[in-house]
């Protein structure tokens, strides 16, 4: 469905299946719905009370008589509000123990979900299927679910008691229903209409807000904050239209629910106090009478505030089920192969397209033997990272087999066959924990594991000048290290598993010639004993490659050693002297 669309108010289909999260905690919900039962009993038994103590005890000036009743109706009043406490409380506990089960749910089936899936859908909408979208789930069960068996249930016993006590009165009472029924679905037609203008208007302003905040940086350089100031008041202008609208609606319905409320209260005084003076109804019925119409149209108004939660609900469910509903694209196989890890690499005829219309890589192949380093360079766009996706199985090739260790890549289970590699990236991202953490990735190592993948791959010195060493927090993003520390941490963190394939992406790209130096240095010792794919742009880094694979268009064009492509004087050739001999390639 649309993101922004307003839902059904009612959906039984997805009520049914959320339901089915609900009865996981039959506890807390049974509790909910007897409590409820209970306040209700309470509330309705009062006006009869009331009803015997006018007609009996005070009628007959009967003070020891009252007494009991009057203690009965005190008792019965502290009832009440202890049971309604207790209802919100259970209700509340049963709501947020389904919010646990659905959230948790949710982000395990985001994690097994490909990157493919990622490239489609953005993330901050991804965010709100497991903020907004599981809270108003939980709305659903404590305001719509439980509000509503409440309100019905006090609607029909308020009903039947205004009949057991006049049936005339009752009926003179219910002429205003169709007014009100009237009023409810005008109601209805136009709150559904301005709570989808005032959910595209939030996610508009929100949009924007994020990628202003984002991108702020760009905006202060270019000077550009009275233009976003003013794109921002435009996004907000149309979400104050919107809420005008909505404030209208409501302004017109709350008020038009009060005056039928009214009129109704005007109508039993005037038919009720005219009974009374017929001597055809007592005082004490009329006033459990009217107690019991209060408690009448408190549920009407209740059923249609609790409307846009319904809806905001059920628009939420529709989205989650849906999302829940995707099947992962890449699953491990019945019975996933476990050949030994020594190290190899194959791509046989492989091609791939994202979109299924414009080719990324086109019959793409070539073998790495264990132990060896091949660097795989080209211009941007030429296929590089695909090919290292294609390899950790991030998407699944459309034709032709990547294999490793002799398995294509789909006989292997996904997480095992990644443990298999240790991965650098351009773009560190170290996570919110400590230094150690960061490197363990959950993981069960040792102290003298993570002493050892650190030396080897000379970030103990970085670790060292931290004020805690290995226990040191590290901030989202490692906010407070530089690009090279995060990037000797990072070899570190390949290192910490000893895996048998190690894959470099532009691991030095963004770092300056000392710091490059310094990773070199680590990479030389890093690579003793491993198969390495190494995807550099800085030719310098790759030199000592045993095998260089030149990609150009998404084709392996070009492969030999440093020197065997200088001399064949191709793609090889050119891309180096761009980097190092500028001027003679312009001339």
């Amino acid at each position: 469905m649309d993101e922004d669309e307003a839902g059904k108010a009612y959906d039984g289909r997805l009520l049914r299946r959320f339901l089915g999260y609900v009865a996981r905690h039959k506890g807390p919900a049974a509790a909910t719905l007897a409590v409820t039962l209970l306040h209700i009993a309470a509330g309705l038994t009062l006006p009869f009370v009331l009803r015997t103590a006018l007609d009996g005890p005070i009628a007959a000036r009967d003070a020891a008589a009252l007494a009991p009743w009057a203690a009965l109706f005190l008792t019965l009043a502290a009832a009440s509000g202890v049971l309604e406490a207790a209802e919100h409380y259970l209700s509340n506990l049963a709501g947020q123990r389904v919010i646990y089960d659905l959230r948790g749910e949710v982000f395990a089936h985001l994690q097994r979900m490909p990157v493919a899936y990622y490239d489609r859908n953005p993330v901050g909408r991804l965010l709100t299927r497991v903020t907004g979208d599981v809270e108003n789930l939980s709305e659903l069960f404590t305001s719509g679910l439980v509000g509503l068996f409440s309100s019905a249930l006090m609607l029909a016993a308020a009903t039947a008691g205004m009949f057991w006590l006049d049936a005339r009165l009752a009926l003179v009472t219910l002429g205003v229903m169709p007014v009100l029924a009237a009023a409810t679905v005008l109601f209805r037609k136009h709150s559904r209409r301005t709570y989808s203008e005032s959910r595209k208007a939030v996610a508009a302003v929100t949009s924007y807000l994020n990628e202003s905040l984002g991108g702020l940086k760009t905006i202060q350089a270019f000077g550009r904050e009275d233009l976003a100031a003013e794109r921002f008041g435009t996004r907000t202008a149309k979400h104050l239209k919107a809420s005008y609208d909505s404030a209208y609606v409501f302004s017109f319905f709350w008020p038009g629910i009060e005056f039928i409320n009214t009129a109704a209260t005007g109508l039993i005084l005037w038919y009720g106090g005219g009974r009374i003076l017929a001597g055809a109804m007592s005082f004490g019925s009329f006033l459990a009478f009217w107690h019991l119409v209060r408690k009448f149209f408190e549920p009407i108004q209740d059923l249609a505030e609790k409307y846009n939660i319904l809806q905001a609900a059920m628009a939420s469910a529709e989205r989650l089920f849906l999302l829940l509903d995707t099947p992962p694209a890449i699953v491990a196989p019945a019975s996933p192969a476990r050949p030994p890890r020594r190290g190899s690499v194959e791509f046989r005829g492989v091609s791939h397209s994202y979109d299924g219309k414009t080719p990324v890589l086109t019959d793409v192949s070539f073998k790495v033997e264990p132990g060896e380093t091949v660097a795989v360079v080209g211009y941007t766009g030429a296929g590089k990272t695909t090919l290292m996706s294609l390899l950790l199985r991030l998407y699944d090739a459309e034709q032709g087999q990547v294999l490793v260790d002799g398995v294509d890549v789909k006989e292997h289970d996904p997480a095992e066959l990644r443990r298999r590699f240790g991965m650098v990236f351009q773009d560190v991202f170290l996570f919110s924990g400590t230094v150690a953490e960061n490197l363990r990735m959950g993981s069960e190592m040792s102290q003298e594991t993570l002493d050892r993948a650190a030396k080897l791959s000379r970030a103990d010195a970085v670790i060292a000048k931290l004020p805690k060493g290995w226990e040191t927090p590290v901030h989202e993003r490692g906010a407070a290290l530089s690009v090279g520390e995060r990037q000797l941490l990072s070899f570190a963190r390949a290192l910490a598993s000893d895996p048998p394939i190690l894959v470099l992406d532009e691991a030095t790209s963004s770092v300056d010639a000392q710091t490059e130096g310094l990773i070199q240095e680590a990479l030389d010792a890093m690579l003793v004993g491993r198969t390495a794919i190494v995807v550099a742009h800085r030719l310098a880094t790759i030199r000592k490659a045993d095998r260089i694979l030149v990609m150009h268009h998404g084709r392996l064009r070009e492969q030999g050693t440093h020197e065997e492509l200088l001399k064949l004087g191709g793609l090889y050739e050119k891309l180096y002297r761009l980097q190092w001999q500028p001027s003679a390639a312009a001339r």
